[in-house]
């Protein structure tokens, strides 16, 4: 949901284009028109001005899927008019749902039998199943407290300060304390010692990112898993897991199958992953699921009957439509296990191409792992001529959108530039993309040269007003620079382009 402010009455007008063949009045922007206009006429506006948007298959900020295959795209279209709570309406839709929970459950190896049903439900996204989870936690944290005669009244949830801003939400939303773990520069994961230390009575939980949105990067579940054991075992205290998979949920499984993060580790309870990011789905599907029924507590599954049935719901929102999930299901019939492997193996390939030319401009130093969700994240080795702002905005001029960041707590004086690599991020895209980066560099380099000729001129003209020299600047300027234009970038638009 955006949040706008408008002013009424502005008298500011939308302006048609063709559709000046039908409309000549300008239309409010932000009054209903008092009369109806043409479908062409209305089409042609909108389309007109929707061409001003960026190029989703472009946007490597996203880790959103931007493309899927027309057979799919046709499902999707045919079940836009199906509103999923209908469960009685549409008892197919919901057994595809049922499927897909079970298949992602058994793929992150849930403790459940080839017939029983595993415990999970579809979302509009890992916000929302993180916001689920995040309640399960905190409702079952209490009915122990409660048995226990203790307070229960100052929850709070140990994460990293890598976790994305939903976590933050969860907390706010929700009045549960956030404990961050704070990051150091060349180490940008929760440190799982260091969450296990911030570990007390009333923690309900610890939150490890499968893919962090920052770099990519794993954190080591299976160590925070063993040392939370260790604590759990000393204190009497029984503080779960939650896997933030949203990213890496459906990369793990299928380039890392060794690698322990799922319910193979036993304090793991809960496990959320986004089906419109590596899932190959469009935005906006998300799915949770819990190792058995008893740690997601009854007490938060409503039941309604008046859709023509007994339907149990676990969801913040109650309407929502049919073609993701749909969508969902279609991916993991049509590409299969191997489908999925070979996506996944392509995207890290590619990761390596672009990361190869990126080396090769000896101009950038790579922050991310080779391990993790294929992205790759890229840092200045020197910031004094231009910032990795500059390198972002200008990329734009070539269709490119590459979002430029500083990382959090206490790593705020590093900066970093972002490639997601999708499916749809082709080889030939990697290169055209190392290419223009090169260019965007002779341009920086010349602009930055024409600069200090222009300073040169103006101190040999006038050698007694005070013009010098422009000096380059040291680290610690640079860094200052760079935190001055982050909070003027965050204070204009209060969102970035990290997602």
């Amino acid at each position: 949901m955006a949040v706008t402010t408008t002013k009424l009455d502005t008298g500011e007008s939308l302006h048609s284009t063709f559709a000046s063949r039908y409309v000549r009045a300008s239309l409010p922007r932000f009054r209903i028109p008092e009369q109806s206009i043409p479908k062409d006429a209305a089409y042609q506006i909108i389309n007109d001005e929707l061409m001003l948007d960026g190029n989703p298959r472009l946007n490597l900020a996203s880790f959103v899927t931007t493309w899927m295959e027309p057979e799919c795209d046709r499902l999707i279209m045919a079940a836009v008019n199906k509103n999923y709570v209908d469960m009685d309406e549409y008892p197919v839709t919901t057994e595809l749902q049922n499927r897909c929970v079970n298949m992602i459950a058994h793929l992150f190896n849930a403790p459940i039998g080839e017939d029983e049903t595993a415990v999970g439900v579809g979302t509009v996204g890992s916000s929302e199943a993180i916001m689920l989870a995040g309640l399960a936690f905190k409702r079952k944290w209490q009915n122990k407290r409660k048995a226990e005669e203790k307070p229960y009244d100052k929850p709070n949830i140990v994460t990293g300060a890598n976790v994305q801003v939903c976590w933050e939400k969860f907390a706010r939303y929700f009045e549960v304390e956030l404990k961050e773990v704070k990051l150091k520069e060349g180490y940008y994961v929760m440190d799982p010692a260091k969450a296990v230390e911030m570990v007390d009575e009333n923690t309900i939980c610890v939150a490890a990112i499968l893919g962090s949105t920052l770099t990519g990067e794993f954190e080591d579940v299976k160590l925070l898993n063993d040392l939370l054991t260790e604590k759990n075992q000393e204190t009497g205290w029984d503080t779960p897991i939650h896997v933030d998979a949203a990213s890496g949920g459906f990369i793990a499984p299928f380039l890392y199958p060794e690698l322990e993060w799922d319910f193979r580790l036993p304090q793991v309870k809960s496990i959320n992953v986004s089906g419109h990011k590596y899932g190959l789905v469009y935005a906006g599907v998300g799915w949770v699921v819990w190792r058995n029924k008893e740690d997601l507590p009854e007490e938060l599954i409503f039941h309604i009957n008046y859709l023509g049935a007994d339907q149990p719901t676990f969801t913040l929102n109650f309407s929502k439509g049919s073609s993701q999930i749909i969508a969902q299901y279609y991916q993991f019939i049509r590409l299969g296990f191997e489908g999925f492997r070979n996506i996944m193996e392509n995207c890290m390939e590619n990761a390596k191409v672009l990361k190869a030319g990126i080396e090769g401009t000896e101009t950038f130093d790579i922050v991310s792992k080779d391990v993790g969700v294929p992205l790759v994240a890229f840092s200045l080795k020197d910031s004094g001529k231009y910032t990795v702002f500059d390198v972002s905005e200008t990329l734009r001029r070539f269709g490119w959108i590459v979002p430029a960041y500083t990382m959090p707590a206490d790593a705020e004086h590093v900066a970093v530039l972002r490639v997601v690599i999708r499916e749809d991020f082709s080889r030939s895209l990697a290169e055209r993309l190392v290419t223009d980066i090169k260019k965007v560099l002779t341009d920086l380099e010349n602009r930055w040269t024409k600069a200090t000729m222009i300073t040169h001129v103006k101190a040999e003209e006038n050698p007694d007003g005070g013009g010098a020299v422009v000096p380059k600047k040291s680290v610690k300027q640079t860094y200052e620079e760079i935190a001055r234009y982050w909070k003027r970038l965050v204070d204009r638009k209060k969102t970035s382009g990290v997602c």
